[in-house]
């Protein structure tokens, strides 16, 4: 399923949309905060190899955000608040 651009959206589907990543990124941040936490442990034990997955983790909030601030652009654009 291909994702439309948030110019080719409903309100009420840009709302929604919002809703879900506005979800989405407070989830990711909660795991990303543990998952530091537990690399720091694994640092701690076994070296630097373990720092590697930290950056994956940081490259979805960055791609979920930017399509947030898209959504909340397109709102503002439609003068919907």
């Amino acid at each position: 399923m291909k994702t439309k651009k948030p110019s080719e959206m409903s309100i009420e589907e840009l709302l929604k949309m919002q809703k879900t990543i506005k979800t989405t990124i407070n989830f990711l941040v909660l795991i990303t905060i543990l998952l530091l936490i537990i690399i720091v442990f694994i640092f701690l034990e076994k070296g630097l190899l373990s720092l590697v997955i930290f950056p994956f983790s940081m490259a979805f909030l960055i791609i979920y955000s930017n399509f947030l601030k898209e959504i909340q652009q397109e709102i503002a654009s439609r003068n919907f608040e």
